[in-house]
């Protein structure tokens, strides 16, 4: 990984992405995403994760964070470890999961699970405008995939929180 995408100050605000291996578009069920959330509200209340802004897209999520515990290097390692083994166990007993031989074929490598893509593409928010940009950036996210035509109806993130109309599905921190 290039060190201009690791975390230059350990509680500093910064925006990642933390991508599903392969692509694979495991986030379209609300269990797993479930897994995710709580995973992420875990990390809040005993690591010190602090969450600004976030989405959670099909295959990948991003977000803007800062601790005031932990370093943010193993928070989000200790994250992304978590929810690969509880997310693809999941998978493996998931009755309806149609696609679960494909994913967790595609999820493993050499009896290892593989869930995450390796880093987060961490970028130190070191401006407002910087920290808008990004805002702007995750929240349209889901109307530039069609998943929505409004970023203010998508469930699976903080927009609802910015434009006042709904509480979110997680605790944000004030800007």
């Amino acid at each position: 990984m290039s060190i201009t995408y690791r975390f230059k100050d350990q509680y500093a605000q910064h925006f990642i992405t933390c991508t599903v291996h392969q692509w694979v578009d495991v986030f379209t069920r609300k269990e797993y995403i479930d897994i995710l959330l709580d995973s992420l509200r875990f990390c809040q209340k005993q690591k010190g994760l602090q969450i600004y802004a976030w989405v959670v897209m099909t295959n990948h999520i991003h977000l803007i964070i800062g601790s005031k515990g932990k370093k943010l290097s193993d928070i989000i390692r200790d994250f992304k470890k978590y929810t690969a083994s509880k997310i693809f166990e999941a998978i493996e007993n998931n009755p309806k999961e149609s696609r679960k031989n494909w994913m967790l074929w595609l999820l493993k490598k050499e009896e290892q699970i593989w869930f995450w893509e390796a880093g987060y593409h961490a970028e130190h928010i070191f401006s407002h405008d910087f920290f808008q940009t990004k805002l702007n950036y995750i929240h349209h996210n889901p109307v530039k995939a069609k998943i929505v035509e409004k970023e203010e109806e998508y469930i699976y993130s903080s927009c609802c929180d910015f434009y006042g109309n709904r509480k979110g599905l997680l605790e944000l921190e004030e800007i």
